[in-house]
């Protein structure tokens, strides 16, 4: 695999992680904070710049709203996220989840 495609299937998992991660939540809510933990127990060390272009990413795909608060990214799942991580729907950009979700 070449490095554009390594980086380009590191952003698609990420980008996974965070959508399972605003899924489970009652509120379908995090901030980027939690967010920034959250893919990082999953193995992507990145700066808090990369996340939250991949939440910018998220937002243009569909997959989330952004809204700001003081200098934090809020994001919230929106219904065509939920539908790709319940495999309904397929997102280009965003990796597939598993059969076993």
């Amino acid at each position: 695999m070449s490095k554009p495609d390594f980086n380009r299937h590191l952003e698609e998992d990420a980008r996974l992680v965070m959508l399972k991660e605003l899924a489970a939540q009652t509120n379908y809510t995090l901030n980027e904070t939690i967010l920034h933990r959250v893919i990082e127990a999953f193995g992507h060390s990145r700066s808090r710049d990369w996340l939250r272009t991949q939440l910018r990413a998220m937002e243009e795909l569909g997959a989330v709203s952004l809204t700001q608060a003081g200098s934090v990214l809020i994001a919230v799942i929106s219904p065509t996220g939920i539908d790709h991580v319940l495999r309904r729907r397929v997102i280009e950009g965003i990796a597939r989840p598993s059969a076993g979700v």
